[in-house]
Formats: structure tokens, C-alpha cells, sequence
């Protein structure tokens, strides 16, 4: 299972720090490693999240997020990302650009940051948003009821998770949004256009692919009511015997997109502080893209496993990560945190909640087995 899993990471972290020894020798081989690990560490929270979505897709879409997924989360946020920020930035075009990367690395390197304010307010506020509905969702199952109870109360009001980010938005533009770090300068303007384009994104795409989930329930729901045959001859009548199906790749279509949107923000921070360790866009997008083939495999490894449904604390410890993330991303506009602070505080959140998992789950069977043993043994009469 372990092997079937993360074969295909496996090879290429081979191949990759094969590569990174011949065409960059030693220095080069252990620059690749460091950012793979620092890719790891930073987006682990992804991987749960991720997992959460992916268990409602066909082996099909799960394959298609391994293989064209990565394609995109390695070539697209990884390489072509940045140099866009740069072509657009800078105003210039996309072979300048690569040109730019390639041959004057530190220039490009300065551009790249110059855009974090930007590139920090989209992911920041699209995190955001899927924290906030997240813990304003009244659910079965509480992690911190203390805190998730009351704030399940405020949710029963419509839109309030919106209301929030945008005043989280506000507060971020006239604090840390005026004389920036990056930059330098007034970027209240920029954070307020780019905070609102990345809830815009959220609200789109996550509603679309809730649409078509919920359609595609509908269509099922109604399926086990009715009696099948009847219902296939009536589709077949109309010309609607695909219905599901159709409805079933639609659904999936928007939940892959949902997740590319949501791994592009939880790579903005990795791609940014990768510029700590090396201007070079090879070896940025050789590190980071090893890092993001583990990811995508741990993705998968989780859903097989039925891992979040054994310790149920986990998504709930991945979604108060992405907050703490999203914090994060904005106030790095003005400050500069360390990668080491934003990965660990990702560990420890979904750590404990793994640890909570555990412990729950000894509870439960300790529940169970002395209700077990209380149960009178029933003997039969003579």
C-alpha cells in the first residue's frame, strides 16, 4: 500500500536529486533537498484538507489529481507562476520575463517579492474564507467545543463568514498594508483589490463545485427512492439516461479546480520563502515540485486509508492551521516571519489533533468494552 502510494514520489525524489547533483554538483543536490523538506513541512495541512475533498471524487479524478494535478502544482505554481507575477509586475513580456529569471536572478528575485503584498492578500483571504466556514458550520463531531460551539451559533447568520474576512481585509489594508516590507511604499490599494479578487475566487469556484455536489446528491437520493428499472426506462425515453453521470463529471470538474485554487494559495508562502535559500527558478521549482508530489501522494494515501474518518480531530486541526496560515500571509505584508515558525505551527496544530484523535478513539473502545462486560449473560432455562 505504502509503496503502491508513494512509488511515483519515490522515483522522482530519486531522479530529481540525481539531476540537481549533475547539473549543480553538491550545493546544488542539498539546496533541492532543503526546499523538497521545507515544501513538505509547510503544506502537510494542504494534504489533510485536500484528502477531505478527494474522498468525494471516483478513482478516476483522483488519478487525473495525480497526474495532470501535479503537472499544474509542479510547472504552473512552482515555474510559471512567479514569472508571471514578474511579466505583469514589471510590465513586461513573458519571454523578458524567463529571460529575466534566468539571467538576472537577483532583479527577478526583487520583483518576485515586490509582488508579495498581492500575492499575500489573495491566498490569505481565499484560506481564510475556507477557515471561516469551516468553524462556523454547525457539525456532529467538535474538536474544541468551548470554542466551536458558540461560533457555529454566529454562523446561522447568512454571509456573517464574509463579513469577517472583509473586515479582516480592512484591517489588513490600513495596518500592515501602508509602508510595507516588500516593496516599500502604500500597497493599501493593491491588498484591498487583490484580498477581494481571492474571496471573489473563493466564492465562484467553492460554489459552483457545492452546486454540483449537491446537485449530484439530489440526483442519487432520488435514484434509492424510485425504483430503478422504472427510472432507467423513463431516462432512456427522454433521452436523460446520462443525467448522473454527467452531473457526477461536473461535480468532480469544479472539486478539482476547488483544489488546484486551493493548492496555488498554500504554495504562495513556499515560493516566497524559497527565495531564502536560492534565486535559481530550477532549483526553486525542482525542491518545491518533489515537496508537492509527496503532498499530492499523502493526499491519496489518506483517502485509501480511511484516515480521517479513524481520527476525526484531523481535518479540524488542518482547518485551524489554514487559519493560522492565512494570519500569517497577511501579516507578512509588512512583517517578515520565518518558514520554520509558519511549518511548525501547521505540525503542532494537526499533531495535537491527532493526539486528541487517539485519545478519543481509546475512550470510545474503553466505553465500549465495559458496557460489554455490564451486559448479564443470558443462560438458557432447563
Amino acid at each position: 500500500m505504502l509503496l503502491k502510494t508513494f512509488g511515483w514520489s519515490f522515483a522522482v525524489t530519486a531522479a530529481g536529486l540525481a539531476l540537481a547533483g549533475v547539473l549543480w554538483g553538491w550545493k546544488g543536490l542539498a539546496i533541492v533537498g532543503i526546499l523538497s523538506i521545507l515544501e513538505i513541512s509547510l503544506s502537510f495541512d494542504n494534504a489533510v484538507i485536500n484528502a477531505g475533498i478527494l474522498r468525494k471524487m471516483n478513482a478516476f479524478w483522483q488519478k487525473i489529481f495525480l497526474t495532470v494535478g501535479i503537472l499544474i502544482a509542479v510547472f504552473g505554481m512552482r515555474l510559471v507562476f512567479p514569472v508571471i507575477i514578474v511579466a505583469i509586475t514589471a510590465k513586461m513580456g513573458p519571454l523578458e520575463a524567463v529571460d529575466l529569471a534566468i539571467n538576472n536572478k537577483d532583479k527577478y528575485e526583487h520583483l518576485v517579492t515586490a509582488a508579495h503584498p498581492a500575492i499575500a492578500a489573495f491566498g490569505g483571504m481565499f484560506l481564510l474564507m475556507i477557515f471561516l466556514d469551516f468553524i462556523f458550520e454547525e457539525r456532529d463531531i467538535k474538536w474544541l467545543g468551548w470554542l466551536e460551539r458558540p461560533l457555529a451559533k454566529l454562523g446561522k447568520l447568512d454571509t456573517f463568514s464574509i463579513v469577517i474576512a472583509l473586515l479582516a481585509l480592512l484591517v489588513t489594508a490600513m495596518t500592515f498594508a501602508t509602508d510595507v516590507a516588500h516593496g516599500g511604499g502604500d500597497k493599501s490599494a493593491t491588498v484591498l483589490l487583490a484580498g477581494v479578487a481571492g474571496l471573489l475566487t473563493y466564492l465562484i469556484v467553492g460554489g459552483i463545485s457545492g452546486y454540483f455536489e449537491d446537485k449530484l446528491e439530489e440526483d442519487e437520493d432520488d435514484d434509492e427512492d424510485g425504483d430503478e428499472s422504472e427510472k432507467a426506462a423513463a431516462g432512456a425515453q427522454k433521452g436523460q439516461g446520462a443525467t448522473v453521470v454527467g452531473m457526477a463529471g461536473k461535480a468532480a470538474f469544479f472539486l478539482f479546480l476547488y483544489l488546484e485554487v486551493i493548492d496555488a494559495s498554500f504554495s504562495f508562502d513556499g515560493v516566497i520563502g524559497a527565495f531564502a535559500i536560492t534565486n535559481d527558478i530550477f532549483e526553486m521549482a525542482l525542491g518545491l515540485g518533489i515537496g508537492a508530489m509527496y503532498i499530492r501522494s499523502l493526499t491519496v494515501y489518506l483517502v485509501r486509508r480511511g484516515t480521517l474518518d479513524d481520527y476525526v480531530y484531523l481535518e479540524h486541526g488542518a482547518h485551524y492551521a489554514i487559519g493560522a496560515l492565512a494570519a500569517i500571509l497577511l501579516v507578512t505584508i509588512k512583517f517578515e516571519i520565518n518558514e520554520v515558525i509558519t511549518g511548525l505551527i501547521g505540525v503542532v496544530l494537526i499533531g495535537a489533533s491527532y493526539w486528541s484523535s487517539v485519545v478519543r478513539n481509546r475512550r470510545e473502545a474503553e466505553a465500549e468494552g465495559a458496557d460489554a462486560e455490564s451486559k448479564p449473560e443470558v443462560t438458557s432455562g432447563v
